[in-house]
């Protein structure tokens, strides 16, 4: 299974690349491949296949494996396998030789070689084969687009993790953020527990020019008895055991940006001296009258919806309208399931470079199950579960609760990627069809098999 969205050469069709000087027996292990659906090339000599192997392939195909006999004329199967490492080509090679020679099949693997055929064989060991030297490819070329991606996105200043994605909703994301970021105006960050939310105001910040910190405060947090003091200060004697003047968050965000996260919880008649402070650029310690300048970008954040609140009198509407004018929006991770694979690979490699551990290699049915399940603790969940897997508490998929076994966990795999490319084209099951490489009738039969009519998909 492949992972979306890869580059063309990741997630395209996969071809093998047969060398055999018989022309009969090359003729018999095509047609084996071909009815087994394994698209093949075949040739005659060492030569022709390194050829082959060196010119450009058209875009969506990429090469999969080399099945090549031993003893051919001009440069035989051992000398193949030595030169396609030098012509910069990391490909499995299975290597048929008709000599029933063990001492040269353990020297071939030592070599490199993915595994040995001797003759005569049936089809169907060339076919189990070539399936299990594909699926390695596959998985490997998705291995190596997912590290570019990181490393691109590294590079854009997308590489902490928390803006990583591809999905449309983070694309959109980022270009708010960008959009926003240099203008003072205060910004309301809305998304579920995990989702993000600190991440998209540090974000915010760095982008913003700003010179002064930035500030997190998570209002949830504290008692109501502190809160006054620790948001706006305090002079000396302002109350019992205030032995000393305390610079409150939003004097020591000054120059810079004060994050209050679940805003919600900050109580109402805190709320009206906050609104003062924006709209008056001043504020006063407690227990002094000293008025003093202040000059910091408030970002807030929740989890709730504050015009509810506002409605029932739970939060203040005039603050909730002030901290309204600029709302992001950050989509839960099961809107973005696209992303999983890229995050997994970021949060396995972070944790294996943290923990000086091997991160695990996840098979293709395994990612299946990561990008079923619904994440209700979104990216917060996601890295804690990569962390437990390097760590190796737990194994691929222990964590994960989803119901009704590999066929239910598949099924809802392709649900996802089916609507994911009926979105991309525009519910055109034509385009959908050939973006996943399926015949237009397949498609059809996938969609009525998962409910998914036309009149669903939105057909034109």
């Amino acid at each position: 299974m492949s992972l979306p969205p890869l580059s063309s050469t990741a997630g395209g069709s996969l071809q093998v690349l047969l060398i055999e000087d018989d022309a009969v027996l090359r003729r018999v292990c095509v047609q084996a491949l071909d009815l087994a659906d394994l698209p093949v090339v075949a040739v005659g000599s060492a030569e022709e296949g390194l050829a082959r192997l060196a010119a450009p392939l058209p875009d969506g195909l990429a090469w999969g494996a080399v099945v090549s006999d031993v003893c051919l004329p001009g440069l035989d199967g051992r000398v193949l396998l030595q030169r396609l490492p030098r012509q910069g080509l990391s490909l499995p090679v299975i290597l048929v030789t008709g000599h029933g020679d063990i001492a040269m099949a353990v020297e071939a693997m030592r070599d490199g070689a993915y595994d040995f055929i001797e003759k005569p064989f049936g089809g169907d060991r060339l076919v189990e084969s070539v399936r299990r030297a594909l699926d390695r490819q596959r998985l490997s070329l998705e291995n190596q687009d997912l590290r570019a991606r990181l490393e691109r996105l590294a590079a854009g200043g997308q590489g902490s993790g928390r803006l990583l994605g591809d999905a449309p909703a983070m694309r959109t994301l980022r270009r708010h953020i960008e959009a926003l970021a240099p203008l003072d105006v205060e910004v309301l960050i809305q998304g579920e527990t995990g989702s993000g939310k600190e991440e998209v105001a540090r974000a915010l910040h760095e982008a913003s020019g700003r010179r002064g910190e930035f500030v997190a405060l998570n209002c949830a947090a504290l008692p109501e008895s502190v809160f006054e003091s620790e948001v706006f200060g305090h002079e000396s004697g302002a109350f019992t055991g205030a032995g000393r003047r305390r610079i409150g968050r939003i004097e020591h965000a000054q120059g810079g940006t004060l994050f209050l996260d679940e805003i919600e919880s900050m109580p109402l008649s805190l709320q009206v001296k906050l609104l003062r402070v924006l709209q008056q650029g001043t504020l006063e310690r407690l227990g002094s009258n000293q008025i003093i300048a202040v000059d910091c970008r408030l970002l807030a954040a929740t989890k709730v919806d504050l015009l509810a609140l506002s409605e029932t009198g739970a939060f203040r509407a005039d603050l909730y309208y002030r901290l309204h004018v600029a709302p992001l929006q950050v989509p839960p991770l099961r809107q973005r399931r696209e992303d999983v694979p890229l995050l997994l690979a970021h949060f396995l490699a972070e944790a294996a470079a943290r923990y000086r551990r091997q991160a695990p290699v996840l098979s293709p049915a395994q990612l299946a199950r990561w990008l079923a399940h619904d994440w209700p603790g979104n990216v917060r969940e996601l890295k804690n579960v990569a962390h437990r897997l390097c760590l190796g508490l737990d194994e691929p998929g222990e964590t994960l609760s989803e119901p009704g076994g590999l066929v239910h966990t598949l099924d809802q795999v392709e649900r996802l990627l089916i609507e994911e490319a009926l979105a991309v084209c525009e519910g055109q099951v034509s385009r959908a069809a050939e973006r996943l490489q399926l015949p237009r009738k397949t498609l059809y039969d996938k969609l009525a098999r998962l409910g998914l009519g036309p009149h669903r998909a939105g057909e034109r």
